[in-house]
């Protein structure tokens, strides 16, 4: 049998496709824009036919219509990843949280740590000999459709066709032919914080370093702060928007990273519909599996890597934390630590932990995010042993190498003015000297 016919023979609509799925069956959505609109809102409105069902993600745009009230008896959301739509239902006690770093999720599946019973994903079209692109996400998603019982795709013409690793018609169990929008971001606002932040991080940006950055408005700022800069590369989790204007000012060449010379290798995207279109068909970005992008021994390997990560507290022995609210679950490690430690073992690595110096709640009130003591029960992320630059619009404080004294006197440098005080006051508690 042809491809072409095997692909005919297995078309349905989202309704036949999620019938397969039975009760206690673990569902991986793919990851961010890869996830299936079509087949998720037919899986969720076929939900009396299930039961205990467990659907895993990391990064989801969706609904997150899975995890409505009611709906606990039919699904159970376990994510790796904290999204806006989950975040409530783990928050209530009807889902549940599995902390993970991103590195790892592939391997997990392979061994079988992770369950993976049905893959739901969008590709796009076949090419002439069968093979469609993940697009925008091939990170573990990869894995998932090799590893799955049951495999449903979305095909979905508006998918952009991505270089890298790409699935076949073979792969496949369902196929549903839905042409939908996909997920867009839009570009931060900059702040003046963020701008000053953005400077200060660029600051220790050389030419020929190849960088790692996530989205919003301090990567962003970042980029606008880096168009001086020579012959910079891209190995970095995902890039969004921002990434294309040095690119076509020629600032981004890759032309000195040490592998993927040229390329800017990442394993997911996220941004625009211009993103999107800039990537179609364009070997100038490739997107390979998240064991690749994301290994710290992968990572290692580049010279002069820079990563820039966020965070919610860093306290004054430089434990960061940048996934929790105390014991409230906010979001997940994801790539951080995965970067924070490939950096480190890179030769002229620099790991940057970038984030204003307070959180401004709706009320006006400034919470510091350079404390004493990080809540009760709040996970450390990257820990103190880890920790490399912290940056804040007030500064620069360098923590590796450095003793605790030091680290608590450069973090409080680097504080929010209205905090300094009271930082000052532990500082001369704890260690018997005046600030």
């Amino acid at each position: 049998m042809s491809w072409m016919d095997d692909y005919k023979r297995k078309l349905c609509t989202p309704e036949e496709a999620v019938k397969h799925i039975k009760s206690g069956d673990t569902v991986v959505l793919a990851h961010c824009v890869g996830e299936p609109p079509a087949l998720v809102d037919a899986m969720v409105k076929n939900a009396d036919q299930y039961e205990n069902v467990e659907i895993k993600h990391m990064v989801s745009l969706g609904s997150g219509s899975y995890t409505a009230p009611g709906m606990e008896k039919h699904f159970r959301a376990n994510p790796m990843f904290l999204s806006g739509n989950v975040r409530n239902a783990v928050e209530e006690g009807r889902g549940d949280f599995t902390p993970v770093f991103f590195h790892e999720i592939p391997k997990l599946i392979r061994e079988g740590k992770l369950k993976c019973d049905v893959a739901m994903a969008q590709v796009t079209p076949p090419d002439e000999n069968g093979y469609c692109s993940l697009g925008t996400s091939v990170d573990y998603t990869f894995q998932a459709i090799k590893t799955a019982r049951l495999v449903l795709v979305q095909v979905n013409d508006q998918m952009p066709r991505t270089f890298g690793e790409k699935v076949h018609v073979d792969d496949f169990d369902y196929i549903v032919e839905a042409s939908i929008p996909l997920y867009e971001l839009k570009q931060a606002k900059i702040t003046e914080v963020e701008e000053k932040i953005g400077s200060y991080c660029a600051s220790l940006v050389e030419d020929r370093s190849t960088l790692q950055l996530g989205i919003g408005g301090i990567p962003d700022a970042v980029m606008l702060f880096l168009g001086d800069k020579k012959d910079l590369g891209i190995h970095s989790e995902m890039i969004s928007d921002g990434t294309l204007a040095l690119y076509e000012k020629g600032v981004i060449t890759g032309k000195y990273k040490n592998f993927d010379q040229g390329k800017m290798t990442v394993t997911f995207l996220m941004g625009s519909k211009k993103l999107y279109d800039f990537v179609n068909n364009n070997p100038v970005v490739e997107l390979r599996t998240v064991d690749y992008t994301n290994h710290p021994a992968v990572i290692m390997k580049q010279h002069k890597m820079v990563s820039i990560n966020s965070a919610i507290q860093v306290d004054l022995q430089g434990q960061v934390v940048s996934e929790a609210m105390g014991l409230r679950q906010f979001s997940g490690v994801g790539g951080q630590v995965d970067f924070v430690r490939g950096t480190a073992m890179s030769d002229g690595g620099k790991a940057i932990i970038a984030m204003p110096s307070v959180t401004i709640k709706k009320d006006g009130t400034m919470i510091s995010k350079i404390v004493a003591f990080v809540d009760h029960g709040a996970p450390t992320t990257t820990s103190r042993n880890d920790v490399d630059y912290v940056v804040t619009e007030y500064g620069i404080a360098p923590l590796k190498g450095k003793s605790l004294r030091e680290r608590a006197r450069s973090l409080i440098n680097i504080s929010h003015p209205s905090a300094r005080d009271e930082l000052a006051k532990e500082f001369e508690r704890r260690f018997n000297e005046k600030y």
